[in-house]
């Protein structure tokens, strides 16, 4: 694909994103509150009755939280009939399988915020064998409860480019943190460390990541970037198969793994979803396993 200029928002476009931004807010608000009187319980002792001080006000919190939920959901769905995959070039090489693919089902990742409608999980299974690389560390239930990141082979595999694109946005600096393929450390991840990052925003559950600007309204988000790997900042051009940064394991997420998406829209707040397939692949479904080719970047 070539760069093009997007065309500039209309009025009604920019009213309709200061109205997601204001649910975004009023998402993250309630969120602060709710666990402000979730504390509050735990380490003061307010006056009155525990269910007029905490346990009503937590539930009406609690249903204001699922209403702002929905409707952040249905506002980032796609609007009209579903437009036809954008074709972009894979963003990696080697032997890879998805998962929570939009093949299977969309909303892909079981919401439509931060444009992840049709996103897709990927991860690295090379060939078994002595002279490949080792195997991807299974989901285990109880030890070990976490593991290094260089234990996954995803860790560190190159991201490139999926067109010619311009950069315009990259987030880093955010931790690669340990694995939570085990059940504790895996709800740990969805009651505590995914809530607390759902109240920081969205680049705290992307991780490090990279937007592009492939033209036409259409850009490419890559989530859980590995710290320091980035090779590109806001405001280059890249060509398809430039390196941009490396496989990482930043925000919320399990083990190392790509998390790849297009969307309308460089701010993942407003952002709605866009399908796409991949040159010579396709869309893999969950499980499916696939291999690309090296690609050779031009100069």
């Amino acid at each position: 694909m070539s760069v093009r200029t997007s065309a500039t928002p209309t009025t009604s476009v920019t009213s309709i994103t200061s109205v997601r931004k204001a649910v975004e807010t009023a998402h993250r608000v309630s969120w602060v509150v709710l666990l402000a009187l979730v504390t509050a319980e735990f380490f003061t002792d307010l006056p009155g009755p525990r269910w007029t001080t905490t346990l009503l006000p937590a539930g009406i919190v609690s249903v204001l939280l699922l209403t702002v939920l929905a409707l952040q959901s249905r506002a980032a769905a796609p609007k009209g009939d579903p437009r036809d995959p954008v074709e972009v070039e894979p963003p990696v090489t080697g032997r890879w399988s998805a998962l929570n693919s939009p093949a299977d089902k969309t909303p892909s990742h079981g919401t439509h915020v931060y444009g992840q409608t049709y996103a897709v999980d990927i991860v690295v299974e090379p060939e078994t064998g002595a002279d490949e690389p080792p195997a991807r560390p299974p989901f285990r239930f109880f030890w070990p409860v976490v593991r290094r990141n260089r234990d996954f082979p995803a860790f560190g595999v190159p991201l490139l480019a999926v067109a010619d694109a311009t950069v315009v946005r990259v987030s880093d600096g955010q931790r690669d943190h340990l694995s939570r393929n085990s059940l504790p450390a895996f709800v740990f991840l969805m009651l505590i460390e995914g809530n607390i990052r759902m109240v920081l925003g969205a680049h705290r559950i992307f991780g490090n990541h990279v937007v592009l600007d492939l033209g036409d309204g259409t850009y490419a988000a890559y989530a859980h970037v590995q710290r320091g790997s980035m090779k590109v900042k806001a405001g280059d051009t890249v060509r398809a198969g430039q390196q941009i940064g490396r496989v990482g394991n930043s925000g919320n997420s399990t083990e190392p793994h790509l998390h790849f998406q297009l969307m309308d829209h460089p701010d993942l707040d407003t952002a709605r979803g866009i399908p796409f397939t991949w040159r010579g692949v396709g869309l893999p479904g969950g499980g499916e396993t696939f291999s690309v080719g090296e690609q050779v970047a031009p100069v």
